[in-house]
């Protein structure tokens, strides 16, 4: 019995602090969906549209943001340091710049539903009707 009630423990305490839902939101009037590696190569700088052509600049929530690591893990599967190093040798190659990165989650949504072309991320949590959902991670 030892054995399994730090187990049990455990897994109640990364049910309570890790496991939040992460939501890719657009312009209200884009009418185009997204998958897990369209977007990857969206905020990796791969790829400036989504698949059915509607051009997008994507933003990031700022680092040190819980949602924004849920995001690099789940959509991107990289952690800070990596996505550091990637960026930087883009910008230095001048290939590439990273996204701008936004404060809150109320700020994403602000800029997104004022833009058709932004697209962003947040907590499913703060997700409303000024947004569209493209995908959920």
């Amino acid at each position: 019995m030892k054995i399994k009630l730090p187990l049990l423990a455990g897994a109640l305490l990364y049910s309570c602090i890790g496991v939040a839902e992460v939501v890719v939101i657009a312009h209200p009037s884009v009418n185009d969906t997204a998958s897990q590696d369209d977007l990857s190569r969206i905020f990796l700088g791969k790829a400036k549209s989504l698949p059915g052509g509607h051009k997008v600049m994507p933003l990031n929530l700022e680092e040190g943001n819980a949602t924004r690591e849920e995001f690099n893990d789940k959509v991107l599967g990289k952690n800070d340091s990596q996505l550091k190093s990637y960026w930087s040798k883009l910008i230095f190659t001048g290939k590439g710049q990273p996204p701008k990165d936004v404060g809150s989650d109320a700020e994403v949504k602000a800029l997104v539903s004022a833009n058709p072309n932004m697209i962003g991320y947040i907590d499913a949590a703060s997700l409303d009707a000024t947004v569209k959902e493209l995908a959920r991670f």
